[in-house]
């Protein structure tokens, strides 16, 4: 089967996270414990204008729409940057849809305890994409800005950065109690902030289909191995892993064409 990579898709049912790759909606839940061939064909098309670029700019933008898209604004990376509320922005509609509108601030388990931002639409599958064994909503804003200004004030108690190597070989921090720590923010965060903390305190625990993790994880490069056939035991995060350790990284690849033959 042939695949313009992208995210790929996911759901999650409290017993163990699905996930399906392309329009056709491959579940690769299915192909875990079997061998799988990938076949990379040397073409990267642009996620906006399908335009043909020689290398990919910001996981799947060509140079023009890296620069000029509103998907790959400075303020995806940077929320506190947003000025989708004053109405400003690359693409003012598309800012008003989607960064003018609701946000979650978050906190989620993975080697560590992460703060993180997310739309209303993306709850638990921002966590899922990241890999992590848990999360809670921490606060609950009117637009993107407000969140960003949250998890900037809380940077220096919690990281922003997922350790993949770590979250691939499941070094997960245990015993921590979600709920007590986000509570304890209330006393530590300004009170202009401090007032958009949710009163939503359920813990969503978050399994991923994975037969073994890797001990040492070996990244595999597509540009270097364009084709290579391996038995995948797992999926997590946007994760493929595979029985002699390694993994690729399936988001890293967005935009590029890719044939996964089973």
């Amino acid at each position: 089967m042939n695949f313009h990579i992208r995210k790929m898709n996911t759901a999650y049912d409290n017993e163990v996270v699905d996930y399906y790759l392309g329009e056709e909606q491959l579940h690769i839940n299915e192909l875990i414990g079997n061998e799988v061939e990938f076949v990379y064909s040397g073409d990267i098309n642009c996620i906006v204008c399908g335009k043909k670029t020689k290398t990919s700019f910001g996981q799947g933008f060509c140079y023009n729409h890296f620069m000029n898209s509103p998907q790959a604004s400075p303020c995806i990376i940077r929320p506190e940057l947003c000025e989708a509320h004053l109405g400003k922005g690359r693409d003012v509609e598309w800012e008003e849809k989607h960064h003018n509108v609701k946000h979650y601030v978050y906190l989620a388990v993975s080697s560590a305890v992460k703060v993180g931002i997310t739309n209303g639409k993306n709850l638990p599958y921002r966590w899922i994409d990241q890999g992590a064994s848990s999360g809670i909503i921490l606060a609950e804003v009117p637009y993107r800005r407000l969140a960003g200004e949250i998890e900037v004030a809380l940077k220096q108690q919690f990281t922003d950065k997922t350790n993949w190597r770590k979250m691939l070989t499941n070094d997960t921090l245990e015993g921590v109690d979600l709920e007590e720590v986000k509570w304890e923010l209330e006393e530590t965060l300004p009170s202009d902030l401090s007032q958009y903390l949710s009163e939503e305190d359920d813990v969503t625990e978050i399994n991923y289909p994975v037969l073994q993790y890797p001990t040492k994880v070996k990244s595999i490069n597509l540009e270097k191995t364009p084709q290579f056939r391996k038995k995948l035991v797992g999926v997590k995060g946007q994760y493929f892993l595979f029985e002699d350790e390694s993994v690729i990284n399936i988001r890293k690849y967005t935009g590029y064409n890719l044939e996964i033959n089973f």
